[in-house]
This record gives C-alpha cells, structure tokens and sequence, in this order.
C-alpha cells in the first residue's frame, strides 16, 4: 500500500489555549480578523429592466441611436416613436446650446473662430476697443443677443488685432460672416438707430438674413418669428418706458 499524506487544515479563525496564552504574554502577534465575504447585493441586470418611457429617458443620445435595430422595439410603436421624439429634442438642444456668450478672439484665432465656422452658423464679429463709450454701449446690447439667441455665434476681437491700422472713428464695427464670406458690416453706432438697444441691434442683423435664426425652423419662418418677437419686445418697452416718464412727471391736469 502506498503512504498517504493527510494535511489537516482547522477550521479559519479557531485557535488552541496554548496559542491564547501565547498571545496574552505578547509572544504572538494579535490574531487576525476572520475574513468575510462582502454582503450579496443582486443587481439588476439591464436585460431584464422593462422597457417604457422612463427607461427610455435614461438612455444618452449614443444609446438611442443604438436603439434603432432593437428587436424588443419592433414590435411597440410607442417606444419607436418615443425614441425619435427624444433623439430630435436631444439634438435640437446641443444645436440651440452651442454659444449664449460673446466669444473674446484674438487676430491668431480668426481664421479658425469665423473663417472656418461651419456653414449653418451665423458668425456676428465686433470690432472693438476698450475706453471707447460707444463699443461700450453696443457690447451690451450683443450680450444681451448672445444669451437669446445661443445659437449664433458672437465674437469680439481689438479691431487693430483683426485689421491692422483699422481707424478708431470706424468703432464700433459689426461684421456678419455665413460660410466663410462677409454677409453685411456696419460701422459705427448709428447704424443700429438713434437710441442703441438690443432689439434695434437685432432688427437690423435680421433685416436680409436669419443671423438670429435659433435653429429649431426654417431660415425664413425662423427669421420672421425672431423679428416678430423683437418689434414686440420693442412696442413693449417704449410702452413701459412711456408709463414711467407719466408716472414720474407727477402733474395733473383738471
């Protein structure tokens, strides 16, 4: 018969009285802790999720496009629809959400910022110099642009940084770029009327082109709804600032 080696492992953690003693007199290091496996946490695999809507919602744009040959998807119209209901509100967003600020360039970035913008945005360049009143006063009626309309694209650059030599007595100087050409420029403040507002500004950017096209429509019915919504805003506000001055004028006629 061949010898036979039995290894006798105890049980993990169980110790003798004479390795207790030991340890008690210092002459063994502390007993280590009993190990134990992290408590089971079943997790719910993405396969077995029920498919609505509020699935649908946490799906990223990536994963909706994925989503075009899912069998499951086949056969519910309402999910089918859902999915490219979402996938258009996603893209018209990140579209819509592009800008909202006006973008400081220097003379190095221009080619790339305006010159090479892609061929559906509308690029609005200003001129400028700082310590001039009016580049002032029209700086703000573009920030004010910028925020409404996010999807146009607002640039400032030092007007000598841009076009060397460029008079002063020209600031400041708006230029309309689309694809890559010059649209239409002003010079000087009085292009944009006697009184420098954002809605004046904005009436006349949109006066041939949909430059504040908010890229959810067509160029012409966006136009038109972006001109519609400023001379409205513009009766409002000479409305108000009428009410003001007689509320402030403070006389009475019997």
């Amino acid at each position: 018969m061949g010898d036979y080696h039995f290894i006798y492992k105890d049980l993990e953690g169980a110790t003798t009285e004479w390795d207790d003693l030991q340890r008690k007199h210092g002459n063994l290091p502390a007993k280590p802790p009993t190990f134990k496996p992290p408590a089971f946490v079943p997790t719910e695999d993405e396969e077995s999720k029920p498919k609505n809507k509020s699935w649908m919602d946490g799906k990223t744009e990536e994963e909706l496009e994925d989503l075009e040959d899912d069998a499951d998807l086949d056969d519910d119209r309402f999910l089918q629809d859902y999915r490219k209901k979402r996938l258009e509100e996603m893209r018209k967003l990140a579209k819509v959400q592009k800008y909202g600020s006006v973008i400081p360039i220097s003379g190095s970035d221009f080619v790339r910022e305006v010159s090479q913008a892609s061929p559906d945005v509308w690029v609005v360049v200003n001129l400028y110099k700082d310590g001039y009143q009016d580049c002032g006063v029209l700086m703000g009626c573009l920030e004010e642009l910028a925020s409404r309309y996010p999807s146009t694209k607002f640039i400032k650059i030092i007007s000598t940084d841009c076009i060397p030599n460029y008079p002063d007595q020209n600031l400041p100087t708006l230029l309309v770029y689309n694809n890559g050409a010059v649209k239409a420029n002003y010079v000087g403040l009085r292009s944009f009327g006697r009184r420098c507002t954002a809605e004046g500004v904005a009436l006349v950017l949109c006066q041939s082109d949909p430059v504040l096209n908010d890229g959810t429509t067509g160029s012409d019915s966006s136009r038109e709804a972006v001109l519609g919504r400023v001379r409205q805003q513009l009766v409002e506000k000479v409305v108000t600032e009428h009410e003001r001055n007689d509320s402030d004028d403070g006389s009475f006629s019997d």
